[in-house]
């Protein structure tokens, strides 16, 4: 019977004798017992399921992890048996000193490890292959720290073969959770994908094992890319579970489970709720990183083995071969590990920023009216186009954060294995540069939260200003703006500054670390003699001191991302745990249960819980299909109430009722980048027979059949290719379209001329909209006769409801409005000069013709958008030389490069000193590390310098482009704005100025770096082996090859990304906008869906350029690792005593890290490659045509210019673009100084570009316009623009105070300001305000309604009294008493000047004395109105059309 002392003679034959239990031999063997045990119960379970065939489930695959550990386990099991047979034929030696009988044990304990992986049939064996995985990973790893700690002699093998055993562990890990959270719903969720469409999914999907190691699935990409230049066609979409809709889904899931929970371990609820998603994700990258690190400390021991065999003086061949064959094993866990940490860190990262960029997205339609102040549009457009990014990138930071310090740490067990106690001396500045890192650590955190922040104060401005540049380049305020542009940028500039500044200390600290660690790691050895300083000791330090050096290298730059990462954080978990938006606000009465559409009993504040109400005791009811109108004066809330009954203001107290589908027409029109026809349907399925009643109906068939694209033709940003009525009838368009119960229109006949608003409330209010409910704002009388009910609203009241006849007869203010009316119709009131015969003749009939529909046009390419330039093929050097010689920044340039090289020199010298020393017994220990040491900090004083020059080149560069970029886009024509998305400008202000920062520098600097490292890595090499230079040569060739192959699509791919991010970018700035309407017309899940295609589109090209990159990666470190083994193998087979112990250690020591210098360089440089990029579009945008100057001094005007103000048009012809259709044809007239010029003409007809050639946003393509007998465009424009005074059709407040929105450049004193907000009727509510003329102004005067910017409008010219002003429909969102003020005041004003009237309303120009009326960019009539009042001329009819339309309502 076997008994307990046959195991102790079988332990003592194995150990050679010895039988301790502390013995090193005892313990493996019996670990060994242990394993073999445990495979013994895997066969026999095996063995039984197999016999019965039954209760085997379907074996489902388990992912590329699995197939890689068994492949690991089976290398690993040849190499012992290989190892069993050298040490059975001949003998024991240094590196094999066990007994055979352990290698063959070992050996077959590896192969049933191989197959256990791949045999899960059953729960049971599920059991057991679980336990001896935790098992035996775990007693390994105590053996090998043991071994490292312990002071027991290294088992290389034992080293070698612990990563596979980490991945053991993480398969049990994996195998212990099941597949529960293999995105379970991920299958549910895809059902529901509704935009899935039928494109071509990523080879990834069907890619077996080898393609997914190799990442040969993404070869047909690369081959077509190769082939012919890629477009976003070509390019396959996202599998499944990397979209972003399943992403979002996933995210929402856990942040709502998150947000119930009490117990928070981190007030940061976001990083939770990552943490959640992508748990197992994390675990297997973290897996990755650790295979990796392990691999790499591995190699200085290598190094050890490979000088102890030279060292030998009979070389062991064959213990040579088992060197090279674990330096391939430990080579090839290391790429493979680093390969597929880097890419699915990256790819998990990308559904993090797609889940993230989702529900920013979707939180913004959610945002309470009070988050919605503090959360401006520009900041939204960060979070998505900075932050969310940012955050991808956490998840491969993250592992950097821990794995680099566990290098470090495996570092110093490594030198502790190898130099004893001596090490202890050492830790001392290990210990100190380490305490360094907190302060520092925390210094970088301000400085990047100052930078962010200022970084969001610089897009919020720069966003404010895109949306209002028309109206900036009429006053003539560039300067004023670009100043504010150029101040926040030096906030951010200045801690930007500080923040490269201290990387470049910090980087010098980090460098000089390795060198006072090695140089104090060897004064300890020669003090305590813990270790002699031999070739073998001195080159296992250093091999160990450079696998610590890339902790040391990139720690800085880590510690910033994650600081970077962690503000963006902060702010994205603010966003998202902002007040929501209160849905029961407004009870949804239900359809039948009565006949009520609206029902408000309740009291109004846009601030919470606070004593001002908005509005104030609100009391509403109204009925299905009833008409209501609703009237008051500026400012009295008629806006605020539409809002309210949407729920957009929260209710204070009350009840609130109305019907489901609402429908709305803002006073602001909110237009869609796209065509006619997708700002009409919005979203909604095409019906065309609705399709034309709508269009028809809103007197859109003219303009569309006047289109060159019929209802195809394009709308730039906010409409700014449309006039103002063209806008509001296509929202109004919209809202016919959109079939709802209710329609909340704010008046939207303010922007057209008084025909266009006749027929509108008959055809459209009166007609389509006939048996709907409808909530009428306006401050036109006229109609008011012909709806059902009226309130009049003053100072957030109702103060009055009823009928026309009602009101009339209770007086009050319905009373006054009309009066002043009445009062403004006297003048028309002549009897004689209207002839009734013709009172209901129109100015243009519309027609019954059909809507002209684009497709039977030949269609020209360019529409007014145009596709975004992209760069093509290879730029070579040009961007690269234009990112140094722009800012002139050659000297930096050539200071880093030699810096650079002096430290390569310097590093090779003290380790050549190193191993030439070492053989010369006669040198003393304290002259060797001396002279060591002296290089060794010239070498770290190199980096430092190479390091601050290397940042006062990113500084100097990113103040350049940025001061390039603002001047550029300040003196961009108007054109250049109209047809540009806003988004393409964002972009880059936003994204790509932040790669000029930050990325661009540090790849540029780190490309140099790993270039001259590789060029000296190689240099050393061959000095020691020549021989090397026959693989390493064609090596580097065809390395270079991959590298040309693999960016021949690479750089396509991220110039097409560079495309994808605008139209992102864009479509959130565009929706924050409009989110009002958005939600009033119930299409968030369609804006939704919309957002998470283009988010797909974007991550599509990020996904291939990140796999193609590790394509590349992988292939240039198989090739650089044929060099690594030539070198090695050159060693074990070179005759004896031809190469020194020491010069082995050196060249080994630089060999190993050549394949890490490599991929960085290979990185680095295709990172570079891609971020410069964003430079090339930058410079794209620094080249913008500019406008004529704004100065000429050798043409000023004089002061006095315009004396008289007397304006002469000379066969002036207008065109928008070369290729365009003129505008204005020709059109001869003069308008006398001093007169009142009206300006009257149907929607579209050129009143409003008359007055862009006049003010020169647009110069004449034929003829001129002479101002007292000056050609306009002769002189500068400021010193045009600034003589001339304009009221613009849409009133633009900007964020600051009432003051510096009043006199933006500082001109007046408060005695002047008060004086025109007095004249302009503003002193009562300016007044009642605390901070006076401090008073705050919201982003775009959100927080004054639309005829108060109006009048703030007005204050402005009052203040500048030039000798020519231009109201361009100045009165169209006031009501008539306060229009006949405003006419009061300009009369009295500018009694003197010359003013040019456009107005839809009649009354505001029949007082002119000279009337012009326009026809499609022609004078159809000139003259004074009581001339052609006397004739049958169109003016005539059309104030005999407008008196008739009053007549009847009054009647």
């Amino acid at each position: 019977m076997f008994s307990l002392k046959n195991f102790q003679e079988l332990f003592t034959w194995l150990c050679e004798g010895e039988f301790e239990l502390g013995s090193s031999c005892v313990q493996r063997s019996m670990f060994d017992s242990l394993n073999l045990l445990f495979l013994l119960s895997f066969l026999l379970a095996l063995l039984y399921v197999f016999r019965k065939r039954n209760n085997i489930h379907g074996r489902r695959s388990r992912g590329c992890v699995y197939v890689f550990g068994s492949i690991l386990c089976a290398i690993a099991s040849i190499i012992y048996f290989i190892a069993c047979l050298l040490v059975k034929f001949k003998g024991n030696n240094k590196l094999l000193h066990q007994n055979w009988v352990n290698f063959a044990i070992r050996s077959i304990v590896w192969i049933g490890l191989a197959a256990s992986l791949q045999l899960l049939i059953n729960k049971f064996i599920k059991v057991l292959v679980l336990a001896w995985w935790v098992c035996f990973s775990v007693l390994e790893s105590v053996i090998v720290a043991e071994m490292l700690f312990g002071g027991q002699s290294i088992q290389i093998l034992d080293i070698s073969s612990w990563p596979i055993c980490l991945l053991l562990l993480y398969c049990a890990f994996d195998l212990a959770r099941g597949d529960s959270h293999q995105n379970s719903s991920g299958a549910d969720l895809d059902q529901h994908l509704l935009f899935e469409e039928a494109k071509v999914k990523t080879e990834l999907e069907k890619a077996g094992f080898l393609s997914m190691m190799t990442f040969s699935w993404i070869n047909p990409l690369l081959n077509l890319g190769y082939l012919k230049p890629l477009v976003l066609e070509d390019i396959p979409s996202l599998s499944s579970d990397d979209s972003a809709f399943v992403a979002a889904n996933i995210f929402l899931c856990k942040w709502g489970n998150i947000n119930k929970e009490k117990r928070s371990f981190t007030s940061n609820l976001i990083i939770r709720a990552l943490a959640r998603c992508y748990l197992k994700e994390m675990i297997q990258v973290g897996v990755y990183a650790l295979l990796r690190t392990i691999a790499v400390v591995s190699l200085p021991l290598l190094v050890r083995a490979f000088v102890h065999l030279s060292s030998n003086e009979g070389k062991d061949t064959y213990q040579g071969v088992l060197l090279v064959v674990c330096l391939i094993l430990v080579k090839l866990v290391e790429s493979f590990s680093q390969r597929h940490w880097f890419f699915n860190s990256r790819r998990y990262g990308m559904r993090m920023r797609s889940a993230l960029m989702a529900v920013v997205f979707e939180k913004q339609f959610k945002l309470s009216c009070i988050a919605r102040r503090r959360h401006s549009m520009g900041q939204i457009v960060n979070y998505i186009a900075v932050d969310a990014y940012r955050l991808g990138e956490l998840l491969w930071w993250f592992n950097m954060a821990w794995s680099l310090p566990l290098q470090l740490l495996l570092g110093i067990a490594v030198l502790f294995s190898s130099v004893g106690i001596g090490l202890l001396l050492g830790l001392v500045p290990l210990v100190l540069f380490g305490l360094a890192n907190i302060p520092f650590a925390k210094r970088l955190q301000i400085c990047q939260t100052h930078v962010v922040n200022a970084q969001d104060e610089r897009i919020r401005a720069t966003t404010e200003i895109l949306n209002n540049m028309k109206i900036i380049k009429l006053q003539s305020w560039e300067d004023k703006f670009k100043n504010v542009i150029e101040s926040i940028r030096e906030v951010e500039f200045k801690w930007m500054k500080e923040a490269h500044i201290k990387k470049a200390y910090g980087s010098a600290f980090y460098w000089m670390s390795p060198t006072f660690i090695s140089s104090l790691v060897f004064v300890g050895c020669s003090l305590m003699k813990s270790a002699p300083l031999d070739a073998s000791t001195v080159f296992t330090v250093l091999a160990t001191l450079r696998v610590m050096a890339e902790p040391t290298k990139m720690f800085a730059e880590v510690i910033s991302m994650i600081i970077q990462a962690k503000v963006s954080m902060d702010r994205l978990n603010a966003f998202l745990q902002e007040d929501e938006f209160k849905h029961y606000d407004v009870v949804r009465i239900s359809e039948g249960n009565s006949d009520a559409s609206i029902r408000i009993h309740a009291d109004f504040s846009w601030e919470e819980n606070s004593t001002v109400l908005t509005l104030e005791k609100i009391n509403l009811f109204v009925n299905r299909a009833e008409k209501v109108a609703m009237c008051g004066p500026v400012g009295s809330g008629k806006s605020s109430l539409l809002l309210a009954i949407l729920g957009e203001i929260p209710k204070t107290s009350g009840l609130v009722e109305s019907l489901w589908l609402d429908a709305y027409v803002s006073q602001t029109s909110w237009i869609q980048s796209g065509t006619i026809r997708d700002n009409v349907l919005f979203g909604k399925a095409m019906d065309n027979t609705k399709y034309q009643m709508t269009i028809k109906a809103c007197a859109l068939d003219k303009d569309i059949d006047s289109f060159e694209y019929g209802d195809l033709t394009e709308i730039g940003q906010r409409g700014l290719n449309l006039s103002g009525g063209q806008k509001q009838r296509i929202q109004l368009a919209r809202a016919v379209y959109s079939d709802a119960d209710i329609y909340l229109l704010d008046d939207p006949f303010s922007a057209v001329d008084s025909h266009t608003a006749s027929y509108l409330f008959e055809k459209c209010i009166n007609g389509a909209l006939e048996k709907k409910t409808v909530i009428l704002v306006t401050h036109q009388i006229d109609f008011l006769t012909e709806t059902n009910k009226i309130m009049v609203m003053k100072d957030g009241k109702i103060t009055q409801s009823g009928s026309y006849e009602e009101l009339l007869k209770s007086g009050t203010v319905f009373e006054q409005l009309v009066n002043a009316h009445q009062s403004a119709m006297k003048e028309l009131s002549t009897g004689n000069h209207v002839r009734k015969g013709k009172n209901q003749q129109t100015l243009s009939a519309h027609s019954n013709e059909k809507i002209h529909n684009v497709s039977n046009k030949a269609l020209p390419k360019v529409q007014l958008t145009q596709e975004e330039e992209m760069e093509t093929g290879n730029s070579r050097w040009k961007p690269y030389l234009d990112y140094v010689l722009i800012p002139k920044s050659s000297f930096l340039f050539a200071m880093v490069v030699f810096f650079q090289s002096l430290f390569i020199i310097l590093q090779a010298i003290s380790t050549f000193w190193l191993a030439f020393v070492t053989q010369l017994p006669k040198i003393s220990d304290g002259m060797l590390i001396g002279i060591y040491s002296a290089f060794s900090i010239l070498s770290a004083f190199a980096a430092f310098m190479r390091s601050l020059f290397g940042a006062h080149l990113a500084l100097k560069a990113s103040k350049a482009f940025f001061f390039g970029l603002l001047e550029s886009i300040f003196k961009a024509p108007m054109q250049f704005f109209d047809s540009t998305p806003m988004g393409r400008i964002l972009t880059r202000a936003s994204s790509d100025m932040s790669v000029m920062d930050f990325q661009v520098p540090y790849s540029l600097v780190f490309t140099l770096v790993s270039a001259i490292e590789v060029i000296g890595t190689v240099t050393v090499m061959a000095t020691v082996t020549w021989q090397v230079l026959i693989i390493a040569i064609p090596i580097t060739f065809a390395a270079g090859q991959v590298q040309t192959y693999y960016l021949a699509s690479a750089r396509k791919l991220v110039r097409i990304n560079g495309t994808t991010k605008a139209p992102l970018t864009n479509y959130a700035a565009e929706t924050s906008n409009g989110v009002v309407t958005i939600k009033a017309f119930s299409m968030i899940q369609w804006f939704i869906e919309n957002n998470l295609k283009l988010i797909d589109t974007d991550a599509t090209m990020f996904f291939h350029t990140i796999a193609s990159m590790e394509w590349a990666l992988l292939r240039v470190e198989a090739l650089q690792n044929l060099t690594i083994f030539t070198s090695a193998i050159l060693f074990v087979l070179l005759p004896q005593g031809t190469i020194t112990p020491g010069l082995v250690g050196l060249a080994l020591s630089y060999a190993l890290t050549l394949t890490t210098s490599q991929v960085y360089l290979t990185r680095w440089y295709c990172n570079l490659d891609n971020h410069i990029i964003s430079v090339e579009r930058i410079i794209q945008y620094m080249h913008i045509s500019s406008e004529p100057p704004a100065i000429l001094e050798s043409n000023r005007p004089p002061f006095s210019w315009p004396s008289k103000g007397r304006i002469d048009l000379q066969d002036l012809q207008i065109k928008y673009r070369l290729n365009a259709p003129l505008v204005l044809k020709g059109i001869t007239c003069t308008f006398p100084a001093g007169h009142k010029i009206g300006v009257v003409g149907r929607t579209g007809s050129g009143k409003t570009t008359l007055i862009s050639a006049l003010f020169r946003l647009v110069d004449p393509a034929g003829g001129r316009i002479l101002i007292d007998g000056l050609d306009i465009c002769t002189i500068g424009l400021k010193d045009l623009r600034l003589k001339l005074s304009i009221i613009p059709q849409e009133p633009t407040l900007f964020k600051g105070s009432i003051r510096s929105n009043l006199d933006p450049l500082g001109q007046y004193d408060d005695r002047e300001i008060w004086e025109a907000i007095r004249k302009c009727q503003l002193e009562p509510v300016i007044r009642s305000l605390p901070a006076l003329l401090d008073s705050s102004v919201s982003d775009d005067g959100e927080n004054w309604s639309v005829g108060q910017r109006q009048l703030f409008c007005l204050g402005r010219v009052l203040l500048r009294r030039n000798k020519i002003l231009v109201l361009d429909e100045a009165t169209a969102s006031i009501d008539s008493a306060t229009d006949n003020i405003i006419q009061q005041v300009i009369n009295q004003e500018f009694s003197g000047c010359t003013v040019i009237t456009i107005a839809h309303r009649v009354p505001t120009v029949i007082d002119s004395q000279m009337v012009m009326l326009l026809s499609y960019g022609e004078v159809v009539e000139y003259d004074k109105p009581s001339t052609l009042m006397q004739c049958d001329s169109s003016f005539s009819k059309l104030v005999a059309e407008y008196w008739f339309n009053h007549k009847r309502n009054v009647v």
